[in-house]
């Protein structure tokens, strides 16, 4: 189990800061969609060229123009990208096309997603790596909302990797850990944390035990 730092509706100048101070508690480092409108691709660029052993994942959250995108994704320094699963299935075909060709990977985020048609329409697309995105609007319900994003992708487990993420802090990681996803995603928990490696390295303790 991994763990991946989403860094998000911040400036360039915090991402470097938080990254200088943690960067060895984590696996992945997200370079969040704010921050990629806010200061462009050259951002992603910059951050795997100063943490080139940490798997860069562009949350690009791609709804067309996949081809075009990706390429921008990977051209800058990305590991993974995302797009959206909602996006045309010709979309994420020409993604997981371009991603095999640079030998990186596309992640599809599943906000919204409610049926496992479309995860096994996912799969039968080549998606081998897909996100649980718990929305703001979703997170109060807890336990009860984990448990019905997971059962969507109980046929496709062994297939799929997946990861998670929405309100993740010390307190809810455990609801989380319960159904072992292969990727953590943390934002707000540790950036806005007053110690924020003290933070993320008692998060990649819990998840490594």
């Amino acid at each position: 189990m991994k763990l991946q730092l989403a860094l998000d509706r911040l400036t360039k100048e915090e991402c470097s800061d938080i990254l200088k101070e943690m960067h060895e508690a984590i696996d992945l480092i997200e370079v969040g969609t704010g921050v990629i409108k806010e200061y462009g691709t050259s951002i992603i660029k910059e951050i795997k060229q100063s943490y080139p052993e940490h798997i860069i994942v562009a949350d690009m959250k791609t709804c067309d123009a996949g081809k075009a995108e990706a390429v921008q994704a990977f051209e800058a320094g990305a590991d993974i990208t995302t797009v959206m699963a909602f996006a045309h299935d010709a979309t994420i075909r020409d993604m997981v096309e371009v991603a095999k060709s640079y030998q990186k990977r596309v992640m599809v985020d599943l906000l919204g997603v409610d049926s496992k048609e479309r995860i096994h329409e996912l799969k039968e697309l080549g998606v081998d790596l897909v996100s649980l995105h718990i929305g703001k609007d979703m997170q109060g319900d807890g336990k009860a909302a984990t448990a019905e994003l997971f059962s969507l992708l109980e046929e496709v487990r062994a297939e799929m990797e997946v990861s998670v993420a929405g309100g993740i802090n010390e307190e809810s990681l455990p609801q989380f850990l319960q159904h072992s996803p292969d990727i953590l995603i943390v934002g707000s928990a540790i950036t806005k944390a007053d110690d924020k490696a003290s933070v993320a390295q008692k998060m990649k303790e819990m998840i490594s035990t």
